[in-house]
């Protein structure tokens, strides 16, 4: 889960980590109050999305304007700023040329900036351990350095078992080539950011840039944050942050549903239970010649009524010309799976080719709910022989 910029920097704040003063607002006149209220000569006024990018991006109505990070000498350029982003259509590199709508704005203080480099905290599937990493080359795209100079990344892994000490903050700071107060500023600044990183269930903490300031404090000028989906039952007050005008409609609705959903750029919907199946699903249609248009795990033990929720979140994306339904029944039951398959199939009136293939717990009952649904539904006898069936009819589906 995503959490704007604003909503990152007061956590960020709670743990001690240092950021520039800044107000959130939802409109144009909120915009100009918070400007009112800070004591500065100085202001940047920062479009809030879900994606990165923002500074360099340009609006739909404008390609040739300034982009989302605007600097701001006075009140009434903040109101200028504000007023030309406020319900525009933002477009970076992140977006793609959809763009996203600007909703809430950020208001915050000029700093003075001596310096800009790049720091990072991410979970390292690779070595199970919190894993930072920071660059000289801040305020830059941080993939195009590692591609083209990776020796300006360090990286600092932290072993859960005995957490972040000081030697591990000094290494960072020493990477970055600080010395003296500004080095001290740092270690409380990567102790903080580990502390923040680890007690919220961050997936990724990203600083960029994070900047030296002229009275040698280290300080986030930027935050992105994501957290694990699977530890905010535990993590309320994460989960509060979300904004649901930035989520995919589908992805929203499975959410809700407690479902896994990733939308592709394929065509062919998949629903399976398991990330496993998911994947080899995926790969097996890609192939056979087709493509995957999103990833549906329904999990091991959802209901029919969850089963159905899931089967409308594929066909209600336009994109989807074809349906492959690969399910192996262990704690899920074949035939749950075939009830929500044959209500929502019903209730929406499938007009797509769909391919069903059951394997495990109470399979034979499934087959034969399916059978005699009276729907258009073409069975399979294993993996490779749906993934067959689902890709050569959907492309006799598109060529009809």
């Amino acid at each position: 889960m995503n959490i704007h910029e604003y909503q990152a920097k007061g956590l960020l704040e709670k743990y001690g980590v240092a950021v520039p003063k800044g107000i959130p607002a939802m409109s144009v006149d909120e915009a100009v109050k918070a400007a009112e209220s800070m004591d500065s000569d100085l202001f940047v006024v920062k479009a809030q999305i879900h994606a990165g990018g923002r500074g360099a991006g340009h609006f739909k109505n404008n390609p040739e304007g300034k982009g989302g990070v605007r600097l701001c000498k006075t009140v009434d350029d903040v109101r200028d700023a504000a007023t030309a982003m406020m319900g525009e259509v933002l477009v970076t590199k992140q977006t793609g040329e959809e763009g996203k709508e600007v909703q809430r704005l950020y208001v915050t203080d000029g700093v003075d900036i001596a310096k800009e480099y790049y720091c990072s905290v991410v979970l390292d599937r690779a070595s199970s351990r919190v894993t930072f990493m920071v660059s000289t080359e801040g305020g830059m795209d941080i993939e195009e350095v590692a591609e083209e100079t990776p020796e300006k990344i360090t990286h600092v892994s932290i072993d859960p078992a005995s957490g972040m000490s000081g030697f591990h903050a000094r290494r960072l700071a020493f990477a970055l080539g600080l010395t003296g107060d500004t080095m001290k500023s740092a270690v409380k600044f990567f102790m903080a950011l580990y502390k923040c990183s680890v007690e919220l269930d961050a997936s990724i903490v990203e600083i960029n840039p994070l900047i030296v300031t002229d009275n040698n404090e280290v300080m986030a000028l930027d935050a992105k944050m994501n957290f694990d989906p699977n530890a905010l039952y535990r993590q309320k007050e994460i989960f509060a942050m979300r904004d649901e005008t930035e989520e995919d409609a589908q992805e929203k609705e499975a959410l809700d549903w407690e479902l896994n959903y990733v939308r592709l750029d394929g065509n062919i919907g998949c629903m399976v239970n398991g990330a496993g199946l998911a994947m080899s699903t995926m790969d097996i249609i890609k192939l056979y010649g087709g493509e995957p248009a999103n990833f549906l795990d329904v999990g091991g033990g959802a209901t029919t009524e969850r089963v159905t929720a899931a089967f409308k979140i594929i066909l209600s994306d336009p994109q989807v010309q074809g349906v492959l339904v690969n399910i192996f029944g262990g704690i899920m039951k074949c035939d749950v799976i075939a009830e929500g398959v044959i209500a929502a199939a019903k209730e929406i009136s499938l007009n797509v080719p769909l391919v069903v293939r059951l394997e495990g717990t109470n399979v034979e009952k499934g087959k034969d709910l399916l059978n005699n649904s009276g729907l258009p539904i073409i069975a399979a006898d294993n993996l490779g022989d749906a993934a067959q069936k689902i890709v050569d009819a959907t492309k006799q589906a598109m060529a009809a």
